[in-house]
């Protein structure tokens, strides 16, 4: 049955705040009087994070969980509960309370009067140290360069987007901070920015470590080029190749042409091989081909290639 909210939660190890999140989310949805369901995604945890949604589901209905057999990342959370959600809109966020269930009226209204596809949370001010907030304005500023997407906080785990949203983009490896990005250039363009409340971390510790942003910036990358190229993989490794080619190609033209000029006129010259423009040309002519050849074979795998996930979930609870 439809609902007006779905709330996604992605968690690993968050027992101690899980009661305290999902009571809050209640008294919220009470108050506004929403339909509502919210996912727990487990993603392997290992403390007692399942028993305690076990709990939370049988204590109320609209709790559901999921659980996977091991730990696949956030973005597998996602996907999943993306997979799995009936709300008209989705609402994402972060199991450890640093994200306030008080900003979700306000994420609704935006997507339900103002038409967004996606609304994404911007933590203006935070509790974080300067290790983490410099690195993280960098990473946004790098991002927003590349995407156009004028966002100032892509990572932020609260966001809301429309149903037709999560239910047409992919979230894979450690795609979940670049979701503006590929909803972008899934083609739902109308992209919008809330200030929310940060609160303080209250239980357990951060997953995530300063490789984040190495990690983060080499994903940008990557959704960056199979965003543009996915479809047609020849349009890049083909110019690619092909430029390549046609420089050792007109340079190996040009060799074979004055070393027949030389010869006619009996002018000394060096050997084709004692030249170091043979070399880059060669070079050039077999780096040319393989790349042609790599645009060829990826067209093929894109042609025969079926889209699976491989996330193996092991119980649910509520759904």
């Amino acid at each position: 049955m439809s609902k007006q909210i779905s709330i996604v939660v992605p968690l690993l190890n968050e027992a101690e705040s899980l009661p305290e999140l999902c009571a809050w989310i209640e008294r919220v949805m009470l108050a506004n009087q929403y339909s509502y369901e919210v996912l727990l995604i487990d993603d392997g945890s290992t403390d007692d994070s399942w028993k305690v949604i076990e709990k939370l589901s049988a204590g109320n209905g609209n709790n559901k969980g999921i659980k996977f057999n091991r730990n696949y990342g956030k973005s597998a959370a996602l996907q999943v509960g993306f997979q799995h959600c009936v709300g008209e809109v989705v609402i994402t966020m972060d199991a450890d309370l640093q994200d306030s269930p008080d900003e979700i009226p306000g994420l609704y209204n935006m997507i339900m009067e103002q038409d967004y596809d996606l609304v994404s949370g911007w933590k203006e001010k935070r509790f974080d140290p300067i290790t983490k907030t410099l690195p993280t304005k960098l990473f946004n500023a790098v991002t927003r360069s590349i995407s156009g997407i004028q966002l100032h906080d892509f990572n932020c785990g609260l966001k809301a987007y429309k149903k037709k949203v999560v239910k047409n983009i992919d979230v894979y490896g450690e795609m979940h901070r670049y979701i503006p990005v590929i909803a972008k250039w899934s083609g739902f363009r109308k992209i919008g920015e809330k200030v929310v409340q940060h609160q303080a971390r209250k239980y357990g510790t951060t997953k995530f470590g300063l490789e984040r942003f190495v990690f983060g910036f080499l994903d940008l990358l990557s959704i960056t080029f199979v965003s543009k190229f996915r479809k047609r993989p020849m349009h890049f490794f083909g110019t690619l190749g092909s430029l390549s080619f046609l420089f050792g190609f007109i340079v190996t033209t040009y060799l074979i042409g004055e070393k027949i000029y030389n010869s006619a006129f009996h002018i000394h010259d060096r050997d084709i091989v004692n030249n170091t423009w043979f070399y880059l040309a060669l070079v050039a002519l077999v780096i040319g081909v393989q790349l042609f050849l790599a645009g060829y074979i990826a067209e093929m795998i894109n042609i025969s290639s079926h889209k699976k996930n491989d996330y193996l979930v092991m119980e649910t609870v509520g759904m």
